[in-house]
């Protein structure tokens, strides 16, 4: 039975890996084992972390699935949206590099005008942000969802699993630990790059 919930929503602190995703996330990790889903999205298997002071997002969506990494399934949610606009995006990555020790490389954009996104899924174990949604369906049908973008084209979802979607999101002090970032354009204003030695991370 499908829970609903309708109308505008405000979560004060919202975490995006919820009970139902986890065990949606479970049961394709059995499927996948069995050979009954495909898996057809393959990552580095390094993590990597996002941080933004605010994303208005137009059209979202939010489901589970496994990532196919380098070093095995990952169980992850994903977040996605067809628009959006993200204020002071900083991403991090450390890379551990044998007998030199850590390097981190940190990307920054958006202080100025908004870093603008356009088909964004951002697949991660850790989000927190407060959050407040327009008219969200809580407990919909993955393959039911029409308010954001849908599940990604190369993502195993089992049909009938538990999603959740909303026709608007606006998340504030967003922290996330991710795994892959896709989108059919990212448009970066006032991009900004360093590598440095040591472990230098958003958060």
């Amino acid at each position: 039975m499908e829970s609903l919930a309708r109308g505008g929503t405000r979560w004060r602190r919202f975490a995006v890996v919820m009970v139902p995703s986890v065990a949606a996330t479970a049961a394709i990790g059995v499927a996948l084992s069995q050979g009954a889903l495909a898996a057809s999205f393959s990552v580095s298997g390094q993590q990597f972390k996002l941080t933004a002071d605010s994303i208005e997002a137009q059209g979202f969506t939010q489901y589970g699935t496994i990532d196919n990494t380098a070093k095995g399934p990952k169980p992850v949610t994903v977040v996605g949206m067809n628009h959006a606009d993200i204020k002071g995006l900083c991403q991090s990555v450390v890379l551990p590099v044998p007998g030199f020790g850590d390097v981190s490389m940190v990307l920054g954009a958006g202080d100025g005008k908004p870093v603008v996104a356009k088909k964004l899924y951002v697949d991660a174990d850790v989000l927190s942000a407060n959050a407040t949604f327009k008219n969200i369906d809580i407990g919909v049908s993955v393959t039911d969802t029409n308010k954001g973008p849908g599940p990604h084209k190369g993502d195993a979802v089992l049909p009938g699993s538990f999603a959740q979607q909303a026709e608007s999101a606006t998340l504030t002090d967003v922290k996330q630990r991710a795994w892959a970032t896709t989108a059919g354009t990212f448009k970066l204003s006032g991009l900004h790059m360093s590598v440095k030695k040591g472990k230098h991370e958003c958060y």
